[in-house]
């Protein structure tokens, strides 16, 4: 490093850079300071791609507020220089206090994710004049998404109070009051921070147990406010994040006193990480599928070795540790996310330890993917996800072997890897620490998702034994359920809206707000489809959007999970679709497809089912079915189409 210094201050930045990238080479996460310099090297050198890059591996390096400001410039000039961000959005901060370093902040947080943000910065205090005012500047910049940043010294809480019930009602309609306004002005997404209450509390102890108190009553207001909030609102739950650095790291009174700065400038980059957070997953852009390495991973030492007696699980630290660690990881799975294992072993060998360890916490029937092979892991990595037929952009990747994580970080570069510690008591703090497992709501295909897609694997071996793919298709006993929108189904509606890539006809992101006035659209037709199978219930999987045009039924928004693609889905909606077109006196079905990095799998689906092309301008396509000359589309292979008749049931 030293000699990297001397040779930038003498200005010959191409040997400079040289050394550097020798001393990152030995380290599997480079400290945050060589990433910079290396940073700072190419940018001079006007590689402009790799100074972003590396100026997002030092906020990756380190989460000292120094580090972040010092990258902050780096990567808000060159991380999408030459490639397209996953997502651009506009963006308003709106705080009750300083928010200056937030704002930089967040938009490096974001550009970390792959979210390129336009920001606007409102003035100091003045958030309820940007959301009252319906002809403030906030509305005129016409945001995506909002961030209220407000602080505990915002509550109108007495010190005491003789009917804390009402106060704590008073003060959370206060805020859901400013909610509401908000969203009879805006489509924007609303981020509300929660209230951290700082560590200093007169009251001592007595106020855990006295309900008339300032923090008894804060705290009952943020779950009130997490209550309120429903799938409507997304919280940020500062109390927790304060929790977890420290208050009196959270909390700087000097700086306080001196900028009205509410968060301290080391609490400043957990923040703005969990915000994006937050943020991507209300974009849909979290990851879907954690893959675990087995070996030294989820137990100790290794199995094909040590044999069933001679791991660690259980029984002592370690062995304790690696079953703390299975249960986090359930926990993920309980709220949606697909658990795959790929490890270098004998099949039978991995699997013994699933069927008849006694302290196994996670079972076979947890697994949707298992790959036990002496295969390149990066090569069993694009095989699982071929397999569960996500993108490799999906995939995050748990391993104790540094060569393993070296081997799938340069190989599929798309694959998220997480850096366990040597210690396996500190690895469910790792993976604690991966935010991009973040949800923006919870639904009941989530809890399912396991089986779902096991059920794929299951199909997957049939579909290679059957005769013909007609056979296939008549052996999987598919049954659907077609029915317009319902209040029930609109989170789920929603999710599926959000993060619905490969077949999506626009991949128009409509929010929760939109899907409820579509349903009351008396022009608008919003259809659902439920699927199930001999091997599972798969759950609403499909939704459309379309919009009666004279004589023409237009189809804004037509997506499906791609648990279900290739079983004869799309022509089951395009046969409700017929079915509306008609009761609704339309003679046209029109489709649009608008092309995207990863939907081209359904550029051509409407031509598939006797759609013609009517117009194509930028790769966009314009297609139309003559139901006067065709006829519906009709679909054989799906049983029980319609729930409760198509004509009358109307969300």
């Amino acid at each position: 490093m030293r000699r990297g210094d001397e040779l930038r201050q003498a200005g010959r930045i191409d040997q400079a850079l040289g050394q550097y990238l020798a001393a990152a080479a030995a380290h599997e996460v480079p400290p945050a300071a060589l990433c910079l310099k290396i940073a700072r090297c190419h940018e001079k050198l006007a590689n402009f791609a790799e100074a972003g890059r590396w100026a997002l591996a030092a906020i990756d390096a380190g989460d000292d507020f120094s580090t972040w400001q010092a990258a902050a410039p780096l990567v808000q000039k060159h991380a999408f220089a030459e490639r397209a961000p996953l997502r651009s959005i506009r963006l308003a901060v709106l705080g009750s206090y300083t928010t200056t370093q937030l704002v930089s902040a967040l938009r490096t947080a974001l550009a970390r994710v792959g979210v390129a943000a336009e920001i606007y910065e409102g003035n100091y205090g003045q958030y309820r004049q940007d959301i009252l005012d319906g002809g403030s500047a906030m509305y005129g910049f016409g945001p995506d998404f909002v961030v209220l940043a407000v602080h505990q010294g915002d509550l109108a809480l007495p010190q005491i109070s003789s009917d804390p019930a009402k106060d704590v009602a008073a003060e959370l309609d206060r805020w859901t009051s400013l909610w509401q306004a908000l969203g009879s002005r805006s489509k924007a997404r609303l981020v509300q921070h929660n209230f951290a209450l700082p560590a200093e509390n007169a009251m001592g102890h007595l106020a855990s147990r006295l309900p008339g108190s300032r923090p008894f009553m804060a705290a009952q207001l943020n779950l009130e406010m997490g209550r309120a909030a429903g799938n409507t609102v997304s919280i940020v739950d500062c109390e927790r994040l304060s929790a977890m650095l420290g208050k009196q790291r959270w909390f700087d009174a000097r700086y306080w006193h001196i900028s009205k700065q509410a968060v301290s400038l080391a609490a400043v980059p957990l923040l703005a990480r969990h915000t994006a957070a937050v943020i991507a997953a209300d974009l849909g852009l979290s990851r879907k599928c954690l893959v675990l390495d087995l070996d030294n991973t989820l137990w100790g030492g290794i199995i094909g070795e040590d044999g069933l007696a001679g791991i660690k699980l259980g029984n002592g630290p370690d062995g304790e540790a690696y079953i703390a660690f299975q249960e986090h990881i359930l926990r993920l799975a309980q709220k949606g996310v697909i658990l795959a294992v790929c490890s270098k072993n004998n099949d039978a060998d991995a699997r013994e330890v699933f069927e008849k360890h006694p302290e196994m916490r996670i079972k076979l029937d947890d697994i949707a993917c298992f790959v036990a092979n002496w295969q390149p892991k990066p090569e069993n990595l694009r095989n699982i996800a071929r397999q569960l037929n996500i993108g490799l952009d999906s995939l995050v990747f748990v391993d104790d072997n540094p060569v393993e994580r070296a081997a799938v970080r340069q190989m599929t570069p798309e694959v998220d890897v997480i850096v366990l510690p040597r210690d396996p008591a500190q690895y469910v703090a790792a993976l604690a620490g991966y935010l991009m497992f973040e949800t923006s709501a919870y639904t009941a295909e989530d809890a399912a998702r396991a089986e779902q897609y096991r059920a794929r694997a299951q199909i997957a071996q049939l579909q290679a034994t059957s005769a013909s793919i007609e056979d296939f298709y008549r052996s999987l006993q598919m049954k659907a359920v077609v029915a317009p929108f319902n209040d029930v189904d609109l989170p789920r509606i929603a999710q599926l809206v959000g993060k619905t890539n490969q077949f999506n006809l626009t991949t128009r992101r409509h929010t929760l707000e939109q899907l409820r006035q579509f349903a009351a659209d008396p022009a608008c037709v919003h259809l659902t489809m439920r699927l199930s199978d001999r091997f599972a219930d798969h759950g609403l999987i499909s939704v459309a959007i379309a919009f009666v045009r004279e004589d023409v039924l237009d189809i804004d928004t037509w997506l499906m999970s791609c648990r279900v693609i290739g079983r004869t889905v799309e022509a089951e909606m395009l046969k409700h679709l017929c079915m509306w077109a008609a009761e609704r006196g339309c003679r046209v079905l029109r489709g649009t497809y608008i092309p995207t990095a990863k939907n081209g799998m359904v550029a051509e689906v409407y031509g598939k089912y006797g759609f013609t092309q009517v117009a194509h301008s930028a790769g966009t396509t314009i297609w139309e079915y003559d139901l006067g000359a065709k006829g519906p589309i009709n679909n054989t292979f799906i049983q029980n189409g319609v729930a409760g008749g198509f004509t009358h049931e109307r969300a």
